[in-house]
């Protein structure tokens, strides 16, 4: 009994999110940061994550990547991916909160952010929805409300995806764009 009300306690949470806010290195890369002998810093990225965020979008969720680091490489994965908007080099994370729920006309409840690494606490501790990847920081993971299966950077984002997309009975009309 217990697990089904963790469970429906979980799709609870999933069905309000209207907005999905996610931290880049640790939860959309694996957390490797690799220099050029020029300085030029390069991030691995994974495909399912990006598919899952562009699937979000279609379905009318947008999410938007808040990271304290700035990086060449996040804007045009992010054009690729159909995300609303990239705050870069933001630390607190939570300064651009306040701007966010205005923006995009929603509550904090609305709001799922995705973290990894000690700088998303004070996101994790202000959302509806927080949740942390597997390999997250036990900081992170202690003020999750969800830990994914899979890891930062290696289909953690895509799993976050498709909980939403399915508690909203959303993922079903998703798949139609792909039957053939």
């Amino acid at each position: 009994m217990f697990e089904n009300e963790i469970k429906s306690n979980l799709r609870d949470k999933a069905r309000k999110v209207k907005l999905l806010l996610l931290d880049v290195d640790g939860v959309l890369t694996d957390g490797r940061i690799i220099y050029d002998s020029r300085g030029r810093d390069s991030k691995f990225f994974d495909v399912h994550d990006g598919l899952g965020v562009y699937l979000l979008k279609k379905a009318g969720i947008p999410t938007i990547l808040i990271t304290a680091k700035g990086s060449r490489a996040i804007k045009p994965r992010a054009r690729d991916m159909r995300v609303a908007e990239v705050f870069s080099d933001v630390s607190p994370k939570s300064a651009v909160l306040d701007k966010i729920l205005k923006k995009y006309n929603v509550i904090i409840d609305d709001i799922c952010f995705v973290g990894d690494d000690l700088v998303d606490l004070c996101m994790m501790k202000r959302v509806g929805f927080p949740i942390a990847v597997f390999n997250a920081a036990p900081e992170i993971k202690q003020s999750a409300a969800y830990i994914t299966i899979k890891t930062g950077g290696r289909g953690a984002v895509r799993e976050v995806a498709e909980l939403i997309l399915k508690s909203q009975g959303k993922w079903e009309e998703v798949l139609k764009g792909y039957d053939i």
